[in-house]
């Protein structure tokens, strides 16, 4: 039964998996939370961005928490597929790394940028006080690390990167680069910063 519908409206097609619902419903709560951070959104604010009866939100959910934890690993399933679509058009290392950087400099402006990013506003309000979240955390850092030494070495390679650079240290540089694009984003920053750290950061791969 669709939960949204209303009286007389027609059944959910057969074969609609709820948990199509429940991803448009995590998509809406991403906006909640990153807005608005985890203690302040409320229960009442993420039932109505979500669009779900309180029955059915505590039926899906034992509580804010949990409701949080599931909106994260939302956010990173949509933004991991996003970026990796995004890296895959780059022609060699240097190019997919560039592609990785202008991602986050796109999402440091505008609405996304003054919304904020999940991972940065977690890392900041709960990583030190809650495990699960500190967890999610590490690994989001984790990937992103790896993915970028992946491709300095792939751009060493191919011969796009400079072969003396050491791909660890420079990964973990241009990690706290994405991460610092995404924090400046928040105060509504100029476009142009964003894209001078990325073409200031490229200068290192030589």
């Amino acid at each position: 039964m669709n939960i949204n519908a209303a009286p007389g409206a027609a059944a959910r097609p057969p074969g609609r998996p709820r948990e199509f619902e429940m991803e448009e419903a995590l998509d809406k709560a991403i906006v909640v939370f990153s807005e608005r951070g985890y203690h302040a959104a409320s229960i009442s604010e993420l039932k109505g961005a979500m669009g779900l009866a309180a029955g059915s939100l505590y039926k899906a959910f034992k509580d804010k928490k949990a409701i949080f934890l599931a909106t994260f690993d939302r956010y990173k399933q949509v933004r991991n597929a996003l970026l990796d679509e995004e890296i895959a058009m780059g022609s060699d290392g240097r190019a997919k790394i560039l592609r990785m950087l202008n991602f986050y400099a796109e999402a440091s402006q505008g609405e996304m940028g003054r919304r904020g990013c999940l991972v940065v506003g977690t890392a900041t309000e709960l990583a030190v006080s809650d495990a699960d979240a500190a967890e999610r955390v590490a690994r989001s850092h984790v990937r992103s690390e790896a993915l970028l030494e992946s491709l300095i070495r792939e751009g060493q390679a191919d011969g796009s990167i400079g072969p003396g650079i050491d791909p660890v240290p420079i990964a973990k540089f241009l990690l706290c680069v994405i991460q610092g694009m995404r924090v400046l984003g928040k105060t509504g920053q100029d476009p142009a910063n964003a894209f001078a750290m990325v073409e200031t950061a490229m200068r290192l791969l030589d």
